[in-house]
């Protein structure tokens, strides 16, 4: 760490320019022209650009170290297979649902990805800190924006850090006092867990109390947004770990300031559900009333590739839709048959608890057949073999290319079968799509749909996850009829418009009033899954629960049956609910930085 974090100011003092230079060997002597010197950063004029650079991270994420976090937070929890050409293809993100050694010979090997994770988070960090340090030298008369710009900054530092809390547990905390020099003299294990999430949640709250409910400039955080990020910390840090990560207790006073801040959050009547669930997982909905915070994607910006979705390019299917010149590559993130079979409803449209996956050994089938009644977020959530994507084709013609075709649209199905997450892909009718790679080698298809970090479905179950977890007079009752609030949304002819009408759904509500907590509990847990299905929060609920091991193991047990290549997996309790500390970063450290429990 000591080389990396050294050089951050130099490379962000470089990022606030315009323009590069090149040349021959007489250049070496000239001074660089992009780089602006101290004095410069420290004018007026040169805040907002400043400011704009530490956003700009929010745009920079890449399929190893996604901002939509399909590998920790989906392929870990077993919502999906890593999928790609078989094992060995960025095979370190198959090991994740493995939970195996992490085996430093695969071709993007996990202490790279893992490394990468953690010293890009600290980059970014930093940005907002010199950011924040430069704008504190200027004085509000000079620049009116001072302190609201500082609160932005510390909004940003603190998804930095919630990121990288998840992930890794143990972290060093370093702000706007730390100088870069000095940042090794600070311990991964300086501040405890739950010191560490009165940091994070200190950035979030001071945002919160500085910014203004609402801003014009889509993607600027405002206080409403800080306010939901602010609930998130609370939920998570509520639920106390010892240093083995054994949920040990509750802490209520968190939960209720949890209940508080999305009441307040929906007072503002500045976010509403969608009418139509698709409209969260297509570029028309962008910026739409359930999108509480969402990285601004673009295209055509002056940039080499756009600030297009990279970090989940490798989701395309197999197949270009005819020959369109999209897609065509590279069959990752392929949903398992436990999560398909997680729609299964009974006959009053309820989530089948604890029988949803049946059980393989008995012959039951592998996955939600052709006849079943399923909970329409699935054909929203996941393509099936004779099904459209993207809500486009026709079902009547099996020719039609943009007919789920079979196995031609995976790249391994043998492996890891044909099934294609979708809600992170968009059509290319939608004129949004555009190619990444090399300047002569584009295989990689992204788009400019916005990537939400918060939708306000997500934030309204926060709430139910508070309410049943205190238990109070009335929690259970309120808590049923956020679910209900959801479910009746799910199931709405608006949603049903969009679907292929060839299979039988039912959304029901709960009807008979809540009395148990645990049931509530189950209910709300499953609601979860199944409403935010793949889109990166599973594992990291099921560690703030403390319920990963039973649940991943549980999984593994019957998808091995299914899916061979499972046969190595197992979740290994008190280790494998967060990532190590990347071993590069212990030795720059000079052995300051502590390894996690189990490593």
């Amino acid at each position: 760490m000591k080389s990396k974090i050294k050089y951050i100011v130099p490379l962000l003092l470089a990022s606030a320019g315009l323009a590069g230079c090149s040349g021959s060997t007489k250049d070496l002597d000239t001074k660089p022209q992009a780089v602006l010197e101290e004095s410069q950063i420290t004018t007026a004029d040169n805040m907002e650009g400043f400011v704009i650079a530490a956003y700009a991270t929010l745009g920079n994420d890449i399929y190893p170290d996604s901002h939509m976090p399909w590998g920790t937070g989906n392929v870990q929890a077993g919502d999906a297979h890593k999928g790609g050409n078989g094992s060995s293809d960025v095979g370190c993100i198959e090991q994740l649902q493995l939970h195996a050694p992490l085996d430093p010979s695969c071709t993007q090997g996990p202490e790279v990805i893992w490394d990468m994770k953690w010293f890009r988070s600290y980059e970014w960090i930093g940005r907002a800190n010199v950011a924040i340090r430069k704008l504190t030298e200027v004085s509000a008369t000079d620049f009116p924006l001072k302190d609201r710009r500082i609160a932005e900054m510390r909004f940003l530092r603190g998804w930095w850090y919630f990121r990288l809390k998840i992930h890794f547990k143990n972290i060093p905390f370093i702000d706007e006092s730390v100088l870069p020099e000095d940042a090794l003299t600070i311990s991964n294990r300086a501040l405890t867990d739950q010191q560490l999430w009165d940091r994070i949640a200190a950035d979030f709250r001071y945002a919160a109390e500085n910014l203004p409910d609402t801003d014009e400039d889509k993607g600027r955080a405002n206080a409403l947004n800080a306010k939901a990020f602010l609930a998130k910390t609370l939920l998570f840090q509520a639920y106390v770990q010892d240093e083995n990560h054994n949920v040990t207790g509750i802490d209520s006073s968190k939960l209720e300031e949890v209940v508080s801040l999305v009441q307040e959050i929906q007072d503002s009547e500045q976010y509403a559900l969608n009418d139509d669930y698709a409209l969260n997982f297509l570029q028309i909905g962008d910026n739409s009333p359930e999108s509480v915070f969402a990285i601004q994607r673009s295209q055509d910006d002056g940039t080499f590739d756009g600030k297009g979705s990279y970090g989940t390019v490798l989701s395309g299917m197999q197949s270009d839709l005819g020959g369109s010149g999209f897609y065509g590559c590279c069959g990752f993130h392929v949903p398992t048959e436990n999560f398909v079979n997680a729609f299964r409803v009974d006959a009053g449209g309820l989530p089948l608890l604890d029988t949803f996956n049946g059980n393989p050994t008995a012959g039951d089938p592998d996955v939600a057949q052709l006849g079943d009644t399923v909970d329409p977020r699935l054909e929203h959530t996941v393509v099936r073999e004779g099904q459209p994507f993207k809500y486009v084709g026709d079902p009547n013609d099996p020719g039609d290319p943009n007919i789920h075709a079979g196995d031609g649209w995976a790249r391994a199905p043998g492996q890891y079968g044909n099934f294609v997450s979708q809600k992170e892909l968009e059509h290319p009718n939608c004129g949004c799509l555009l190619k990444f790679g090399l300047p002569d080698f584009k295989p990689f298809t992204g788009s400019s749909m916005n990537t939400i970090l918060i939708r306000y479905a997500d934030v309204l179950l926060w709430k139910a996850e508070a309410l049943i977890q205190l238990n109070g007079p009335g929690d259970l009752e309120e808590a049923r009829a956020i679910i209900n609030q959801i479910r009746t949304r799910a199931g709405s002819a608006a949603s049903l418009s969009r679907l292929s009408g060839l299979y039988d759904y039912s959304v029901g509500t709960y009807d008979a009033p809540w009395v148990d907590q645990a049931a509530a509990l189950k209910a709300l847990q499953f609601e979860r899954r199944i409403e935010l299905g793949l889109e990166g929060h599973r594992f990291f609920d099921l560690v703030r629960w403390g319920i990963a091991a039973e649940t991943i193991n549980d999984y593994l047990d019957k998808e091995k049956i299914r899916k061979t290549y499972l046969n190595a997996g197992h979740f290994t309790k008190n280790k494998h609910e967060y990532l190590p500390i990347p071993q590069p970063q212990i030795n720059l450290s000079g052995g300051l930085y502590e390894q996690n429990p189990g490593y």
